[in-house]
C-alpha cells in the first residue's frame, strides 16, 4: 500500500515542528533535569490543537486524523520526548469518549479535552496488574445513583495534573476481562487522591503518579458505555495509544540519527572525520533504514485507522519496530558519541534514557507479539 501525505497534513507536521523547535528544544534538557511539568507548553499544545487531533470540529477538535497525528508527534517527540508522551495520552484520552461517550458525557468533557481546556489521563495498570487487565482488583460498586470505587493504579501519566482520568474498574463478579467496566472520574471527587509520584529513569519531564480510590464517590452517570464493556473500551483505547508511542519512537530514533551524524562530521580521529569511516557509516545506514521502515509503519496503522479499518494488527507492528527503533538508535549514537555520549552534555544521553520506556508502556514488546501473532494465526 502507498499513500502520499496531503498538503494539509505536511502543513500540521511543519507547524508541530516549529512549535518543537521555538518552545521545546531549547528547554527540554532543562525540563528532564528538574523533572518539571510543562504545563504552560502543554495548555500552548492545546491551543494549537495537538491534544484533540482526532476529535471532530463539532466538538471542538481539530479533526485532523491519525495521519497527521502521527506527524505532528514524531516532531514534538524530536525535540521533547515527554512533551510527545503527554500529548499521546491526552489524544488517547479523548477516544473512550468520543466512541463510547453518550452527547451528555461528550458536551461535559470531550470539547475541553479537544481545545486543551481540560486535560485527560488514563487509568488502567495496578500494582499487581499491568500485561494482564483481567487480574485488576480495582472495584466499583453501584449504590443508588452513585458508583463507589476501591483501589489502587500505577504509572499514570500526568495524573497529578488531570482533570478527568479515563478509569477502568472492576463492577461484575465475572473474573477475567468480562468483569471490567469504563468510568470517567474528576478531579476533586470525594476519595480520590493523588499517591506517589515517580521519580523515572527517562521522560523525567513527563509526570507519572499513582492514583488512590478510597471510597471514592462518582456519580452513576460517570459511567462510560454500557456495565462490563471496559475491557472492550480500554483495548480500543490502546489501539490508538499504539500509533502515539510509534510516533514518538520514530520521533526519539530520528533525532537519535541526527545527533550521530552531525558528531560524526565534527568529531575527528587519525586526521579525518569519523563519519569517513566504514563502520561508523554502516551503524548510520542501518538505523537511517529502520527508522524509515517504523515511519512507513506507522503511518499505514494511522491511515488505516483514518479510513475506519480495523488497525489493531498494523498499530502493533508499528509500536514494536519503533520502540526497539528509537533504542536501537539511541544505543547507536551513543556508541558514535563514545565517552562524550555517556554525559550530561550530550543530548543523546537524554535520548537514550526517554528510548527506554518506548518497549514497555502501551503494551510492552511481548504483549506487542502477542497480539501481532494472534492476528496473523487467528487462533
Amino acid at each position: 500500500m502507498a499513500f502520499e501525505i496531503s498538503s494539509e497534513q505536511e502543513m500540521i507536521r511543519l507547524m508541530a515542528r516549529d512549535f518543537a523547535k521555538k518552545e521545546l528544544e531549547p528547554v527540554a534538557a532543562a525540563w528532564d533535569k528538574q523533572g518539571l511539568f510543562p504545563i504552560d507548553a502543554v495548555k500552548k499544545m492545546g491551543e494549537l490543537g495537538l491534544l484533540g487531533m482526532m476529535v471532530p470540529p463539532e466538538w471542538r477538535g481539530s479533526g485532523a486524523g491519525a495521519v497527521a497525528y502521527s506527524l505532528a508527534l514524531q516532531e514534538i517527540a524530536y525535540a521533547c520526548a515527554s512533551s510527545a508522551v503527554t500529548m499521546s495520552v491526552a489524544n488517547l484520552s479523548t477516544e473512550p469518549l468520543l466512541k463510547f461517550g453518550n452527547k451528555e458525557q461528550k458536551e461535559k468533557w470531550l470539547a475541553g479535552l479537544a481545545e486543551g481546556s481540560l486535560l485527560g489521563a488514563f487509568a488502567l495498570t495496578e500494582p499487581g496488574a499491568g500485561s494482564d487487565p483481567g487480574s485488576m482488583t480495582t472495584t466499583a460498586v453501584l449504590k443508588k445513583d452513585k458508583y463507589i470505587i476501591n483501589g489502587t493504579k500505577v504509572f499514570i501519566t500526568h495524573g497529578q495534573y488531570a482533570d478527568i482520568i479515563n478509569l477502568i474498574a472492576r463492577t461484575g463478579q465475572d473474573k477475567g476481562t468480562k468483569g471490567l467496566s469504563a468510568f470517567i472520574v474528576e478531579k476533586g471527587a470525594p476519595g480520590f487522591k493523588i499517591g506517589t509520584k515517580e521519580e523515572k529513569l527517562g521522560l523525567r519531564a513527563s509526570n507519572t503518579v499513582e492514583l488512590v480510590f478510597d471510597d471514592c464517590e462518582i456519580p452513576a452517570k460517570n459511567l462510560l458505555g454500557n456495565p462490563g464493556e471496559g475491557f472492550k473500551v480500554a483495548m480500543h483505547a490502546l489501539d490508538s495509544g499504539r500509533i502515539g508511542i510509534a510516533s514518538q519512537a520514530t520521533g526519539i530514533a530520528r533525532a537519535c540519527l541526527d545527533e550521530a551524524i552531525a558528531y560524526t562530521k565534527e568529531r575527528r580521529q587519525f586526521g579525518k572525520s569519523i563519519s569517513s569511516f566504514e563502520a561508523i557509516r554502516f551503524m548510520i545506514a542501518d538505523a537511517a533504514t529502520r527508522i524509515e521502515a517504523a515511519s512507513w509503519l506507522t503511518l499505514i496503522a494511522a491511515d488505516r485507522k483514518d479510513r475506519g479499518l480495523k488497525f489493531t494488527k498494523e498499530a502493533s507492528m508499528a509500536k514494536l519496530f519503533a520502540s526497539e527503533t528509537a533504542n536501537a538508535s539511541a544505543y547507536m549514537a551513543l556508541q558514535v558519541h563514545g565517552g562524550y555520549g555517556y554525559t550530561k552534555d550530550y543530548k543523546v544521553e537524554r535520548l537514550y534514557r526517554d528510548a527506554r520506556a518506548t518497549t514497555i508502556y502501551e503494551g510492552t514488546s511481548e504483549i506487542q507479539r502477542i497480539v501481532i501473532a494472534r492476528e496473523v494465526i487467528k487462533d
